[in-house]
């Protein structure tokens, strides 16, 4: 009942040199891939970019204003 050595082989992991296409297939087809989810979640699409773009409309128009403003 004593303990017995039990041989292990060790394991390595490596690239190899001769493939390294390790992320073509995340930027495969990209823009397919984002209209797929827009169009899946075009509400949570919406109420994300309509306060963004807001913001942007705004802070360009208060930028023009103060421009024109200060012209004369």
């Amino acid at each position: 009942m004593g303990k017995q050595p039990v041989k292990m082989r060790a394991v390595v992991y490596a690239l190899s040199p001769f493939q390294q296409k390790i992320m073509s297939g995340l930027w495969k087809d990209l823009p397919g891939k984002i209209s797929h989810k827009v169009s899946e979640n075009w509400i949570s699409a919406t109420l994300l970019l309509a306060p963004l773009v807001g913001t942007y409309m705004y802070v360009q128009n208060f930028k023009e204003k103060e421009k024109l403003e200060h012209r004369y």
